[in-house]
C-alpha cells in the first residue's frame, strides 16, 4: 500500500510540475501575443500613413 501512495505521489508531483511549466509557457505566450499586436498595430499605421504619402504624391504627378 505505502507503493502504491508512493507511486501516486510521484504522479501527483510530475503533474504539479507539469501545470507549473504549462502556466508559465501560457504567460510567456500571452506577453508575445500583446507584443505582436502592438507591432501589428504599429505597421498598419505605418502602411496607412505610406498609402495617404504615395496618393498625394500621385496626385500631383501631371497627367500623361
Amino acid at each position: 500500500m505505502s507503493d502504491e501512495f508512493g507511486g501516486l505521489e510521484s504522479k501527483v508531483t510530475q503533474v504539479i510540475s507539469l501545470c507549473d511549466a504549462l502556466r508559465t509557457e501560457n504567460h510567456r505566450l500571452r506577453d508575445r501575443v500583446g507584443e505582436l499586436e502592438d507591432e501589428k498595430l504599429t505597421l498598419t499605421e505605418r502602411m496607412s500613413t505610406a498609402r495617404l504619402q504615395l496618393e498625394s504624391l500621385m496626385d500631383r504627378l501631371p497627367p500623361e
